[in-house]
Protein backbone atom coordinates (compact mmCIF):
# COMPACT_ATOMS: atom_id res chain seq x y z
CA UNK A 1 0.00 0.00 0.00
CA UNK A 2 3.12 2.86 0.78
CA UNK A 3 4.95 1.31 -2.15
CA UNK A 4 1.43 2.21 -4.21
CA UNK A 5 0.93 5.72 -2.70
CA UNK A 6 4.32 6.80 -3.55
CA UNK A 7 4.39 4.89 -7.48
CA UNK A 8 1.07 7.58 -7.51
CA UNK A 9 3.21 10.46 -5.47
CA UNK A 10 5.10 10.26 -7.83
CA UNK A 11 3.24 10.37 -11.09
CA UNK A 12 1.24 13.12 -9.92
CA UNK A 13 4.15 14.86 -8.14
CA UNK A 14 4.77 18.07 -10.59
CA UNK A 15 0.71 18.55 -11.41
CA UNK A 16 -0.36 18.80 -7.58
CA UNK A 17 3.01 20.49 -6.91
CA UNK A 18 1.81 23.27 -9.91
CA UNK A 19 -2.02 23.00 -8.93
CA UNK A 20 -0.87 23.38 -5.17
CA UNK A 21 1.43 26.83 -6.46
CA UNK A 22 -1.41 28.07 -8.84
CA UNK A 23 -3.70 27.30 -5.45
CA UNK A 24 -1.55 28.96 -3.00
CA UNK A 25 -1.27 32.25 -5.50
CA UNK A 26 -4.86 32.20 -5.58
CA UNK A 27 -5.58 32.94 -2.24
CA UNK A 28 -3.06 35.46 -1.60
CA UNK A 29 -4.93 36.76 -4.56
CA UNK A 30 -8.05 36.86 -2.58
CA UNK A 31 -6.46 37.93 0.87
CA UNK A 32 -4.59 40.80 -0.59
CA UNK A 33 -6.59 42.08 -3.50
CA UNK A 34 -4.84 43.95 -6.01
CA UNK A 35 -1.52 44.28 -3.73
CA UNK A 36 -1.13 41.12 -4.93
CA UNK A 37 -0.02 42.84 -8.13
CA UNK A 38 3.36 43.32 -6.90
CA UNK A 39 4.08 39.84 -7.65
CA UNK A 40 3.44 40.24 -11.54
CA UNK A 41 7.14 40.60 -12.83
CA UNK A 42 8.00 36.62 -11.51
CA UNK A 43 4.79 35.60 -13.51
CA UNK A 44 5.71 37.50 -16.42
CA UNK A 45 9.46 35.88 -16.06
CA UNK A 46 7.93 32.29 -16.59
CA UNK A 47 5.97 33.49 -19.55
CA UNK A 48 8.76 35.54 -21.31
CA UNK A 49 11.55 32.48 -20.81
CA UNK A 50 8.22 29.74 -22.19
CA UNK A 51 7.75 31.95 -25.18
CA UNK A 52 11.60 32.31 -26.46
CA UNK A 53 11.92 28.93 -26.17
CA UNK A 54 8.57 27.90 -28.38
CA UNK A 55 10.20 28.49 -31.50
CA UNK A 56 13.43 26.52 -31.49
CA UNK A 57 11.89 23.73 -29.60
CA UNK A 58 8.81 23.67 -32.47
CA UNK A 59 11.55 23.16 -35.26
CA UNK A 60 13.98 21.05 -33.77
CA UNK A 61 11.44 18.71 -32.68
CA UNK A 62 9.35 18.19 -35.37
CA UNK A 63 11.83 18.56 -37.87
CA UNK A 64 14.15 15.99 -35.92
CA UNK A 65 11.02 13.42 -35.85
CA UNK A 66 10.35 13.78 -39.50
CA UNK A 67 13.90 13.49 -40.47
CA UNK A 68 14.58 10.40 -39.20
CA UNK A 69 11.18 8.83 -39.95
CA UNK A 70 13.31 5.40 -42.00
CA UNK A 71 10.17 2.83 -42.08
CA UNK A 72 7.15 4.62 -43.18
CA UNK A 73 6.83 3.05 -46.41
CA UNK A 74 6.00 -0.95 -45.58
CA UNK A 75 2.41 -1.12 -44.99
CA UNK A 76 0.55 1.92 -46.95
CA UNK A 77 -2.84 0.70 -46.16
CA UNK A 78 -2.06 0.21 -42.74
CA UNK A 79 -0.96 3.74 -42.09
CA UNK A 80 -3.35 5.33 -45.05
CA UNK A 81 -6.74 3.98 -42.93
CA UNK A 82 -4.84 5.02 -39.12
CA UNK A 83 -4.37 8.43 -40.42
CA UNK A 84 -7.91 8.85 -41.88
CA UNK A 85 -9.59 7.36 -39.19
CA UNK A 86 -6.99 9.43 -36.63
CA UNK A 87 -8.48 12.43 -38.20
CA UNK A 88 -12.21 11.19 -38.77
CA UNK A 89 -12.56 10.16 -34.91
CA UNK A 90 -10.96 13.92 -33.96
CA UNK A 91 -13.05 15.46 -36.14
CA UNK A 92 -15.98 13.87 -34.45
CA UNK A 93 -14.74 14.61 -31.02
CA UNK A 94 -14.50 18.10 -32.03
CA UNK A 95 -17.64 18.75 -33.64
CA UNK A 96 -19.23 17.28 -29.72
CA UNK A 97 -17.79 19.60 -27.84
CA UNK A 98 -18.57 22.64 -29.90
CA UNK A 99 -22.44 21.30 -29.40
CA UNK A 100 -21.54 21.36 -26.03
CA UNK A 101 -19.93 24.66 -25.51
CA UNK A 102 -22.66 26.31 -27.21
CA UNK A 103 -25.32 24.75 -24.98
CA UNK A 104 -23.17 25.33 -21.82
CA UNK A 105 -20.36 27.93 -22.11
CA UNK A 106 -17.68 27.36 -19.94
CA UNK A 107 -16.89 30.88 -19.12
CA UNK A 108 -20.45 32.51 -18.86
CA UNK A 109 -21.18 35.58 -16.69
CA UNK A 110 -16.79 36.21 -16.81
CA UNK A 111 -15.13 38.74 -18.64
CA UNK A 112 -11.62 39.92 -18.19
CA UNK A 113 -10.16 43.57 -18.98
CA UNK A 114 -7.33 42.59 -20.94
CA UNK A 115 -7.60 43.85 -24.91
CA UNK A 116 -7.72 41.38 -28.15
CA UNK A 117 -5.29 42.10 -30.58
CA UNK A 118 -7.65 41.35 -33.45
CA UNK A 119 -11.03 39.92 -33.97
CA UNK A 120 -11.43 36.65 -36.01
CA UNK A 121 -14.55 37.26 -37.26
CA UNK A 122 -12.90 40.52 -39.39
CA UNK A 123 -10.30 38.28 -41.07
CA UNK A 124 -12.00 36.66 -44.43
CA UNK A 125 -11.58 32.74 -43.99
CA UNK A 126 -9.10 32.17 -47.04
CA UNK A 127 -6.98 35.32 -45.98
CA UNK A 128 -6.90 33.46 -42.65
CA UNK A 129 -5.80 29.84 -43.64
CA UNK A 130 -2.85 31.23 -46.55
CA UNK A 131 -1.65 33.58 -43.85
CA UNK A 132 -2.05 31.19 -40.92
CA UNK A 133 -0.08 28.15 -43.34
CA UNK A 134 2.59 30.71 -44.80
CA UNK A 135 4.71 33.96 -44.41
CA UNK A 136 6.34 35.82 -47.19
CA UNK A 137 9.95 36.11 -45.82
CA UNK A 138 12.20 33.66 -43.63
CA UNK A 139 12.87 35.78 -40.52
CA UNK A 140 8.91 35.62 -39.86
CA UNK A 141 9.69 32.00 -39.02
CA UNK A 142 11.31 33.13 -35.81
CA UNK A 143 8.19 34.73 -34.56
CA UNK A 144 6.63 32.54 -32.15
CA UNK A 145 3.12 34.47 -34.26
CA UNK A 146 3.37 32.49 -36.96
CA UNK A 147 3.78 29.00 -35.44
CA UNK A 148 1.95 27.07 -37.85
CA UNK A 149 4.00 28.17 -40.87
CA UNK A 150 6.66 27.34 -38.55
CA UNK A 151 5.64 23.74 -38.08
CA UNK A 152 4.68 23.12 -41.96
CA UNK A 153 8.39 24.25 -42.68
CA UNK A 154 9.67 22.24 -39.53
CA UNK A 155 8.10 19.14 -41.48
CA UNK A 156 9.02 19.77 -45.30
CA UNK A 157 12.59 20.62 -43.74
CA UNK A 158 12.53 17.46 -41.85
CA UNK A 159 11.15 14.94 -45.05
CA UNK A 160 14.27 16.82 -47.05
CA UNK A 161 16.53 15.25 -44.29
CA UNK A 162 14.75 11.80 -44.64
CA UNK A 163 14.64 11.56 -48.46
CA UNK A 164 18.53 12.15 -47.99
CA UNK A 165 19.42 9.29 -45.75
CA UNK A 166 17.55 9.31 -42.55
CA UNK A 167 18.46 8.60 -39.43
CA UNK A 168 21.74 8.22 -41.16
CA UNK A 169 22.39 11.31 -42.20
CA UNK A 170 24.24 13.98 -39.78
CA UNK A 171 21.93 16.59 -40.32
CA UNK A 172 19.43 14.47 -38.61
CA UNK A 173 21.91 13.63 -36.17
CA UNK A 174 22.08 17.10 -35.43
CA UNK A 175 18.34 17.71 -35.33
CA UNK A 176 17.81 14.38 -32.62
CA UNK A 177 20.58 16.07 -30.48
CA UNK A 178 18.94 20.04 -30.83
CA UNK A 179 15.23 18.35 -30.09
CA UNK A 180 17.07 16.77 -26.68
CA UNK A 181 19.01 20.05 -25.85
CA UNK A 182 15.68 22.22 -26.40
CA UNK A 183 13.66 19.72 -24.07
CA UNK A 184 16.11 19.91 -21.56
CA UNK A 185 16.14 23.95 -21.95
CA UNK A 186 12.12 23.54 -21.54
CA UNK A 187 12.72 21.05 -18.16
CA UNK A 188 14.78 23.47 -16.56
CA UNK A 189 12.36 26.53 -17.44
CA UNK A 190 9.20 24.19 -15.90
CA UNK A 191 11.59 24.00 -12.56
CA UNK A 192 10.69 27.62 -11.82
CA UNK A 193 6.34 27.04 -13.08
CA UNK A 194 5.63 26.95 -9.92
CA UNK A 195 6.67 30.06 -8.70
CA UNK A 196 5.79 31.55 -12.10
CA UNK A 197 2.40 30.39 -12.01
CA UNK A 198 1.83 31.15 -8.44
CA UNK A 199 2.66 34.49 -8.99
CA UNK A 200 0.82 35.09 -12.31
CA UNK A 201 -2.67 33.95 -10.58
CA UNK A 202 -1.61 35.93 -7.47
CA UNK A 203 -1.76 38.89 -9.54
CA UNK A 204 -4.70 37.77 -12.05
CA UNK A 205 -7.02 36.83 -8.80
CA UNK A 206 -6.01 40.03 -6.63
CA UNK A 207 -7.19 42.15 -9.59
CA UNK A 208 -9.89 40.40 -11.23
CA UNK A 209 -11.34 38.40 -8.27
CA UNK A 210 -13.04 34.87 -7.58
CA UNK A 211 -14.74 35.11 -10.68
CA UNK A 212 -11.92 33.35 -12.96
CA UNK A 213 -11.66 30.21 -10.34
CA UNK A 214 -15.37 29.56 -10.58
CA UNK A 215 -15.25 29.75 -14.40
CA UNK A 216 -11.94 27.17 -14.02
CA UNK A 217 -14.93 25.24 -12.27
CA UNK A 218 -17.44 25.41 -14.23
CA UNK A 219 -14.91 24.07 -17.39
CA UNK A 220 -13.71 21.12 -15.13
CA UNK A 221 -17.28 20.46 -14.70
CA UNK A 222 -17.90 19.82 -18.67
CA UNK A 223 -15.01 17.95 -19.73
CA UNK A 224 -15.08 15.48 -17.11
CA UNK A 225 -18.82 14.41 -18.32
CA UNK A 226 -18.15 15.03 -21.96
CA UNK A 227 -15.31 12.78 -22.25
CA UNK A 228 -17.44 10.07 -20.22
CA UNK A 229 -19.71 10.10 -22.47
CA UNK A 230 -17.49 10.05 -25.21
CA UNK A 231 -15.87 7.15 -23.86
CA UNK A 232 -18.54 4.76 -23.48
CA UNK A 233 -20.54 6.31 -26.47
CA UNK A 234 -18.23 6.66 -29.20
CA UNK A 235 -16.21 3.98 -28.53
CA UNK A 236 -18.89 1.78 -28.28
CA UNK A 237 -19.73 3.14 -31.86
CA UNK A 238 -16.43 2.59 -33.15
CA UNK A 239 -15.60 -0.81 -31.36
CA UNK A 240 -19.10 -1.87 -33.41
CA UNK A 241 -17.84 -0.50 -36.59
CA UNK A 242 -15.08 -2.87 -36.47
CA UNK A 243 -16.70 -6.07 -35.00
CA UNK A 244 -20.42 -5.73 -34.56
CA UNK A 245 -21.94 -6.42 -31.05
CA UNK A 246 -18.59 -9.24 -30.48
CA UNK A 247 -16.31 -6.23 -30.83
CA UNK A 248 -18.33 -4.15 -28.62
CA UNK A 249 -17.78 -6.58 -25.31
CA UNK A 250 -14.22 -7.02 -26.69
CA UNK A 251 -13.08 -3.79 -26.76
CA UNK A 252 -14.70 -2.94 -22.93
CA UNK A 253 -13.39 -6.45 -21.69
CA UNK A 254 -9.61 -5.96 -22.97
CA UNK A 255 -9.51 -2.34 -22.06
CA UNK A 256 -9.74 -1.74 -17.72
CA UNK A 257 -5.95 -1.98 -17.68
CA UNK A 258 -5.02 0.03 -20.41
CA UNK A 259 -7.72 2.89 -18.50
CA UNK A 260 -6.56 2.80 -15.58
CA UNK A 261 -2.61 2.71 -16.33
CA UNK A 262 -3.48 5.73 -18.78
CA UNK A 263 -5.18 7.74 -15.91
CA UNK A 264 -2.54 6.63 -13.09
CA UNK A 265 0.70 7.46 -15.48
CA UNK A 266 -1.07 10.53 -17.44
CA UNK A 267 1.51 9.46 -19.91
CA UNK A 268 0.21 7.52 -23.28
CA UNK A 269 3.59 6.01 -23.97
CA UNK A 270 3.87 4.20 -20.49
CA UNK A 271 0.77 3.11 -21.64
CA UNK A 272 1.58 1.47 -24.39
CA UNK A 273 3.18 -1.76 -23.34
CA UNK A 274 -0.19 -2.16 -21.72
CA UNK A 275 -2.30 -1.53 -24.61
CA UNK A 276 0.05 -3.31 -26.71
CA UNK A 277 -1.21 -6.42 -24.65
CA UNK A 278 -4.70 -5.43 -24.40
CA UNK A 279 -5.19 -5.09 -28.56
CA UNK A 280 -3.09 -8.59 -28.48
CA UNK A 281 -5.94 -10.03 -26.83
CA UNK A 282 -8.44 -8.24 -28.71
CA UNK A 283 -6.99 -10.12 -31.65
CA UNK A 284 -5.45 -7.20 -33.24
CA UNK A 285 -2.78 -8.59 -35.38
CA UNK A 286 0.94 -7.91 -34.83
CA UNK A 287 1.44 -5.66 -37.58
CA UNK A 288 -1.17 -3.31 -36.79
CA UNK A 289 -0.80 -3.34 -33.32
CA UNK A 290 2.90 -2.66 -33.32
CA UNK A 291 2.54 0.10 -35.98
CA UNK A 292 -0.31 1.87 -34.57
CA UNK A 293 -0.36 2.12 -31.39
CA UNK A 294 3.16 3.69 -31.02
CA UNK A 295 2.16 6.55 -33.58
CA UNK A 296 -1.12 6.33 -32.22
CA UNK A 297 0.56 7.34 -28.68
CA UNK A 298 1.92 10.33 -29.76
CA UNK A 299 -0.53 11.38 -33.10
CA UNK A 300 -4.04 9.96 -32.03
CA UNK A 301 -5.33 12.49 -29.10
CA UNK A 302 -9.18 12.91 -29.20
CA UNK A 303 -8.78 13.88 -25.73
CA UNK A 304 -6.64 16.86 -26.64
CA UNK A 305 -9.29 17.56 -29.83
CA UNK A 306 -11.85 17.85 -26.70
CA UNK A 307 -9.87 20.35 -24.53
CA UNK A 308 -8.16 22.21 -27.42
CA UNK A 309 -11.95 23.32 -28.05
CA UNK A 310 -13.05 23.70 -24.48
CA UNK A 311 -9.90 26.41 -24.48
CA UNK A 312 -10.40 28.16 -27.25
CA UNK A 313 -14.33 28.45 -25.88
CA UNK A 314 -13.02 28.98 -22.47
CA UNK A 315 -10.60 32.10 -23.90
CA UNK A 316 -13.86 33.80 -26.09
CA UNK A 317 -15.72 33.75 -22.75
CA UNK A 318 -13.30 35.15 -20.87
CA UNK A 319 -12.64 37.92 -23.06
CA UNK A 320 -16.31 38.52 -24.23
CA UNK A 321 -16.40 37.27 -27.35
CA UNK A 322 -19.01 35.21 -29.09
CA UNK A 323 -17.52 31.93 -29.72
CA UNK A 324 -19.62 31.84 -33.35
CA UNK A 325 -19.75 31.75 -36.61
CA UNK A 326 -18.72 29.43 -39.13
CA UNK A 327 -15.01 30.63 -39.40
CA UNK A 328 -14.55 30.44 -36.16
CA UNK A 329 -15.76 26.88 -35.49
CA UNK A 330 -13.47 25.81 -39.15
CA UNK A 331 -10.24 27.75 -37.14
CA UNK A 332 -11.22 26.04 -33.99
CA UNK A 333 -11.65 22.35 -35.41
CA UNK A 334 -8.30 23.17 -37.62
CA UNK A 335 -6.10 23.80 -34.34
CA UNK A 336 -7.90 21.13 -32.22
CA UNK A 337 -7.07 18.39 -35.13
CA UNK A 338 -4.06 19.72 -35.83
CA UNK A 339 -2.94 19.33 -31.63
CA UNK A 340 -4.53 16.28 -31.47
CA UNK A 341 -2.55 14.53 -34.72
CA UNK A 342 0.38 16.90 -35.06
CA UNK A 343 1.80 18.34 -31.80
CA UNK A 344 1.06 16.03 -29.43
CA UNK A 345 3.77 14.34 -31.62
CA UNK A 346 6.22 16.49 -30.14
CA UNK A 347 7.62 17.22 -26.60
CA UNK A 348 5.46 20.12 -25.09
CA UNK A 349 2.92 20.10 -27.77
CA UNK A 350 0.30 20.81 -25.71
CA UNK A 351 2.40 24.09 -24.41
CA UNK A 352 3.02 24.39 -28.37
CA UNK A 353 -0.63 24.00 -29.15
CA UNK A 354 -2.27 26.18 -26.36
CA UNK A 355 0.55 29.47 -27.49
CA UNK A 356 -0.99 28.24 -31.17
CA UNK A 357 -4.43 29.00 -29.66
CA UNK A 358 -3.07 32.39 -28.29
CA UNK A 359 -1.75 33.79 -31.26
CA UNK A 360 -3.87 32.42 -34.08
CA UNK A 361 -7.15 33.72 -32.60
CA UNK A 362 -5.71 37.26 -31.65
CA UNK A 363 -5.59 36.73 -27.39
CA UNK A 364 -3.05 38.77 -25.57
CA UNK A 365 -0.06 36.99 -24.03
CA UNK A 366 -1.65 36.64 -20.93
CA UNK A 367 -4.32 34.48 -22.03
CA UNK A 368 -1.80 31.73 -22.32
CA UNK A 369 -0.96 30.81 -18.40
CA UNK A 370 -5.08 30.60 -18.07
CA UNK A 371 -5.69 27.99 -20.88
CA UNK A 372 -2.28 26.25 -19.67
CA UNK A 373 -4.02 25.42 -16.34
CA UNK A 374 -6.82 24.21 -18.28
CA UNK A 375 -4.70 21.66 -19.75
CA UNK A 376 -2.73 20.42 -15.94
CA UNK A 377 -6.26 20.01 -14.55
CA UNK A 378 -8.17 17.93 -17.79
CA UNK A 379 -4.74 15.84 -18.16
CA UNK A 380 -5.73 12.80 -16.25
CA UNK A 381 -9.19 12.37 -19.00
CA UNK A 382 -7.01 13.86 -21.39
CA UNK A 383 -4.82 10.78 -21.26
CA UNK A 384 -7.36 8.25 -20.73
CA UNK A 385 -9.36 9.01 -24.06
CA UNK A 386 -6.24 9.62 -25.61
CA UNK A 387 -4.97 6.30 -25.14
CA UNK A 388 -8.11 3.97 -25.18
CA UNK A 389 -8.94 5.53 -28.97
CA UNK A 390 -5.62 4.78 -29.94
CA UNK A 391 -6.89 0.67 -29.01
CA UNK A 392 -10.04 1.42 -30.87
CA UNK A 393 -8.77 2.30 -33.89
CA UNK A 394 -6.36 -0.54 -34.20
CA UNK A 395 -9.38 -2.78 -34.29
CA UNK A 396 -11.30 -0.06 -36.48
CA UNK A 397 -7.84 -0.59 -39.27
CA UNK A 398 -8.00 -4.30 -38.84
CA UNK A 399 -11.42 -4.49 -40.00
CA UNK A 400 -10.56 -1.91 -42.92
CA UNK A 401 -7.57 -4.09 -43.29
CA UNK A 402 -8.65 -7.57 -43.02
CA UNK A 403 -12.70 -7.56 -43.97
CA UNK A 404 -15.43 -7.22 -41.90
CA UNK A 405 -15.17 -11.07 -40.38
CA UNK A 406 -11.54 -10.40 -38.89
CA UNK A 407 -12.72 -11.54 -35.59
CA UNK A 408 -13.65 -14.70 -36.86
CA UNK A 409 -10.29 -15.45 -37.71
CA UNK A 410 -6.98 -16.01 -36.04
CA UNK A 411 -4.67 -13.36 -37.36
CA UNK A 412 -2.74 -12.94 -34.27
CA UNK A 413 -0.40 -16.35 -34.87
CA UNK A 414 3.20 -15.32 -35.92
CA UNK A 415 2.84 -16.79 -39.17
CA UNK A 416 -0.19 -14.84 -40.05
CA UNK A 417 1.26 -11.84 -39.34
CA UNK A 418 4.19 -12.81 -41.08
CA UNK A 419 2.60 -13.28 -43.95
CA UNK A 420 0.48 -9.67 -43.59
CA UNK A 421 3.81 -8.45 -43.47
CA UNK A 422 5.22 -9.94 -46.88
CA UNK A 423 1.78 -9.12 -48.75
CA UNK A 424 1.61 -5.10 -47.36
Amino acid sequence: MVEKKASVWKNYRFPLILIGSIALGSIIGLIFGEKATVLKPFGDVFLNLMFTVVTPLVFATIASAVGNMVNMKRLGKILGNMFMLFIGTGLIAAVLIIIVVKVLPPAQGVNLALEASADLETVKLADQIVGALTVNDFSKLLSRSNMMPLIVFSIIFGFCVSSIGGEDNIIAKFLDSLSNVMMKFVGIIMLYAPIGLGAYFANLVGEFGPQLLGAYGRAMAIYYPVCILYFFIAFSGYSYFAGGKIGVKTYFKNIISPSVTSIATQSSIATLPVNLNATKNMGVPKDIREIILPIGATMHMDGTVISSILKISFLFGIFGQDFSGTGTYLTAILISILGGVVMSGIPGGGLVGEMLIVSLFGFPPEAFPIIATIGFLVDPAATWINATGDAVVSMMVTRLVEGKNWMNKDLTNESRENINMKVS
